[in-house]
């Protein structure tokens, strides 16, 4: 399906791997020029290339730690500097935030509202003058489906991406006016690097998508309707097709891609 996005402007915040890579080359083989976010230079090099490979006719990356507000202006202002406007961000960063409420310190609350949620905010806060001077813009938060489900060992987690839904919903209202479409994307048990990380730490094999959700329903309670876990490539269309100009009426919805689950 071709998404209009050929020569449309994205960054994605947290785009070198997973969930946010995965909607990045979706836009590069559309035709849209990307910019990928995170910390690691040799990430966003590698992904850059990739990008430029799928047939984005421009990929670079940005070199910014979410939490610091300093580097995200300044990532933004690199961004002007070089395309001036921007039709797409999406914010697809995701905390850590394991652990059981009486586990988790004051510091541990601290550190996973702000990657997961003020990392959001600061990066639509610095893109908004940029995303008004776009003839047509979309913002694409990336939540989770913990919001509907709870699990006691994933309490500041949800916590962070209940906020990320809160302030989604809430930007729909305020940027109406601007005719900029904001939407939450609510994933559940995808192959994430995090999640392949948890499943070697309790024994399970990192690449079996079916022992990896029979080890979320045991650990987390957390079932799906399909017997498996998702593959990151699996949300990224869907993304994308949020974030694109085919979605011209969708505004303040959460999208759930979780393989099926018992709330709506």
């Amino acid at each position: 399906m071709d998404l209009g996005l050929a020569g449309a402007s994205a960054v994605v915040q947290g785009g070198t791997q997973g969930m946010g890579r995965a909607a990045a080359e979706c836009f590069a083989a559309d035709g849209a020029r990307v910019a990928v976010l995170a910390r690691t230079r040799a990430d966003l090099d590698a992904t850059a290339a990739r990008l430029l490979e799928l047939g984005a006719p421009e990929a670079f990356g940005l070199q910014a730690d979410i939490t610091h507000l300093d580097e995200v202006e300044a990532a933004f202002r690199q961004v002007a500097q070089r395309w001036g406007q921007l039709n797409i961000l999406v914010n697809a960063t995701g905390p850590a935030g394991l652990g059981n409420f009486e586990q988790l310190t004051d510091a541990g609350w601290q550190e996973t509202i702000d990657l997961g949620a003020m990392g959001m905010i600061r990066c639509v806060r610095a893109a908004l003058p940029l995303l008004r001077a776009a003839e047509w813009a979309r913002i694409v938060n990336v939540a989770a489906h913990s919001t509907k489900r709870q699990s006691a060992g994933l309490v500041a987690y949800t916590a962070a991406k209940a906020v990320v839904t809160s302030v989604t919903k809430n930007l729909s209202l305020s940027l109406a006016k601007d005719e900029i479409l904001v939407n939450t994307v609510s994933p559940g048990s995808f192959a994430t690097e995090a999640l392949r990380g948890w499943a070697r730490s309790v024994g399970i094999d990192p690449d079996d998508l079916y022992a990896i959700m029979e080890g979320i329903e045991q650990h987390f309670g957390h079932p799906a309707h399909l017997p498996r876990a998702g593959d990151p490539a699996e949300i990224g269309p869907v993304i994308a097709f949020v974030a694109s100009r085919r979605n011209s009426y969708m505004t303040g919805a959460n999208v759930n891609v979780d393989g099926g689950s018992d709330f709506t």
